[in-house]
């Protein structure tokens, strides 16, 4: 009997093109037959001439959006460009809450090619991107930027590698600005697309040398390429690429004007100047809608080594940036009659960085909440939620503390499986393994979460902070001590001079004790825990009077607390912590703290 041939897959080379409406559940909820009838015209109008001009066909239709290939990805990205432009024109009259926008991906990929469908891991890269792309917008991979760099007279920026959902290795991205023209284009609806900005979106303009002094150029120039570089590690950020923002150098422009642009919310500006053995930086936030000045602060430091610096410097910028920019997204979003998942997302945020009050963890979990029940897979409410469960529990908030730190560790690994580079979300999981009796698996975790970002400072003191559970609380005070320097007007630089307080009482080093949690509570009042844990140290150094007032100041804010509460989680089974734990319980009782 012969032998069967297998059956031959076809597969072939092709640029592959993804795109849906945004929005679209919600835009036919509101008015089904009207947006079924106008996106139906847009497909017919707009969208399957300029695949056909282009050399493209249309392999499925996906119900509010469609998958289309290519020969040639000059000509997907072309053709994108093309009926994104011709959309908004035909949409300009809409009103605002019923305009449809596209989302679109674009991809190479060796495909399984069928007579209707294409298959393979490059159409899944594809749909990725589609998912990332802001409405009205264009997300490519770099295959794609490196056949149309040069041949299409528009400019991507640079979002830097992406973990996309189910996609094992993460890829890196480009986005469609404004800025660019779509002069390529001969459709008659040749005009620049020119989406809202997305939330958390900034350059890095180049700062400016100051000194007189040309050589200090490369110095300056670090700077911004470095600035660049560590705010696109700042989770949902768009940070303008550095060679877009240097065609800026030497120029004078007008900031709110770069906003346009570029499409991006903020602008962050600076100068360099060098003086004898002395540098000084200048940095100011501009919200580039209105020009006005959000935040800006002055760097002055000797003269040492100058790219430890140069290092020093960004990283503090870094840092203080993440919570300006949450803070002003917080803003924004007080202002939106519709908050979406990200609004809800930042206001959260911003409730956690007021302090850690029953109140404000509250009303952060709430927020959270909110985010999730409209997007069932949104990675910032889903961390939101577990931090908030975790700062709950280890602020000796409630009784029962199982059933949420279960359920905070299934959120964080599930934020992992999606988004295995989440440093947050890994600092997170830390800190919950830490607090469960894991203190060797999480200092793994914060090791590499600093590796994905090393100006990761919260990582930095939560590390120093877990080795007193081992036994190497005398390492605690280095690491803590570093994220300081690191970020010191950190929106949590209360909490880790918190944490080296407890860890002073542990080792018994009470009048140490007693000045960081002094500090602590200077910083930010809204901490329950400490107050009592402040009260602790004063009565184990002598000052019961001082302790009872302490005491008194934290049942202002938790009137129901009470040292059993300090009981009930198992953190650690080195003596020298057990001991230490003990003696703060002791501490409570002896400032008149209920047992």
């Amino acid at each position: 009997m012969a032998e069967e041939r297998p059956i031959r897959v076809e597969r072939r080379l092709a640029a592959i093109l993804a795109a849906d409406v945004a929005g679209y559940s919600r835009l036919m909820h509101s008015d089904e037959e009207a947006t079924h009838s106008r996106l139906i015209a847009l497909l017919t109008t707009a969208i399957e001439p300029a695949i056909a001009e282009h050399g493209g066909r249309i392999v499925k239709n996906t119900g509010d959006g469609f998958l289309a290939e290519f020969p040639s990805a000059v000509e997907a990205v072309r053709a994108a460009i093309q009926f994104q432009a011709c959309t908004k024109e035909l949409t300009t009259a809409d009103a605002a809450d019923r305009r449809i926008a596209f989302r679109v991906g674009i991809n190479i990929g060796d495909v399984i090619a069928e007579p209707h469908d294409i298959f393979g891991d490059g159409v899944n890269i594809t749909a990725r991107l589609e998912s990332i792309s802001e409405p009205g917008g264009i997300c490519i991979s770099s295959s794609v930027h490196d056949q149309v760099r040069g041949k299409v007279r528009i400019e991507f920026v640079d979002l830097g590698e992406q973990s996309l959902r189910n996609i094992a290795r993460p890829v890196r991205v480009f986005a469609l600005t404004t800025g660019g023209q779509s002069c390529e284009v001969t459709s008659s609806y040749s005009e620049t697309i020119s989406p809202s900005p997305p939330r958390l979106s900034i350059v890095v303009m180049p700062f400016s040398n100051l000194s007189g002094d040309p050589s200090q150029d490369y110095f300056v120039d670090g700077v911004t390429e470095s600035l660049t570089t560590d705010l696109s590690r700042i989770s949902g950020s768009f940070v303008i690429g550095r060679h877009t923002a240097f065609t800026y150098k030497g120029k004078a422009v007008d900031l709110k004007q770069v906003g346009r642009e570029l499409s991006v919310n903020y602008v962050l500006e600076g100068s360099v100047q060098r003086g004898g053995n002395r540098l000084r930086v200048n940095v100011r936030l501009v919200d580039a809608e209105t020009g006005s000045h959000l935040w800006m602060d002055r760097f002055d430091k000797p003269i040492a080594d100058l790219f430890e610096m140069q290092d020093e410097v960004t990283a503090r910028i870094a840092s203080a940036l993440d919570a300006q920019l949450v803070e002003a997204e917080a803003r924004r979003a007080e202002r939106s009659p519709h908050p979406d998942a990200m609004d809800l997302c930042f206001q959260g945020r911003q409730c956690l960085n007021q302090g850690l009050t029953d109140k404000y963890l509250s009303h952060a979990h709430g927020f959270f909440e909110r985010a999730l029940a409209l997007e069932p897979e949104n990675i910032e409410a889903l961390v939101g939620i577990a931090m908030t469960d975790l700062l709950t529990v280890t602020n000796f908030m409630l009784d029962d503390r199982g059933t949420r730190l279960a359920e905070a560790e299934a959120m964080l690994i599930k934020v992992l499986s999606m988004a295995p580079r989440h440093a947050r979300a890994l600092g997170v999981l830390a800190a919950l393994h830490a607090f469960t009796n894991r203190a060797a698996q999480a200092i793994g975790e914060y090791e590499q979460a600093l590796e994905l970002d090393r100006n990761f400072a919260d990582a930095h003191a939560l590390l120093g902070f877990t080795k007193v559970f081992i036994g190497r609380g005398a390492e605690s005070e280095a690491h803590i001590r570093h994220a300081l320097r690191l970020s010191p007007r950190d929106i949590n630089a209360f909490r880790w001079m918190h944490l080296l307080g407890v860890v002073k009482m542990i080792l018994g080093a009470d009048a140490e004790a007693v000045e960081w949690l002094r500090r602590s509570l200077e910083a930010n009042r809204n901490f329950p825990i400490a107050h009592f844990q402040f009260a602790a140290a004063l009565a184990l150094a002598g000052s019961l009077e001082e302790a009872q007032a302490a005491a008194r100041a934290g049942f202002a804010f938790d009137p129901d607390f009470a040292i059993r509460r300090t009981k009930g989680l198992f953190l650690s089974t080195d003596p020298t912590f057990r001991a230490g734990s003990k003696r703060i319980r002791d501490g409570m009782l002896m400032a008149g703290i209920p047992a």
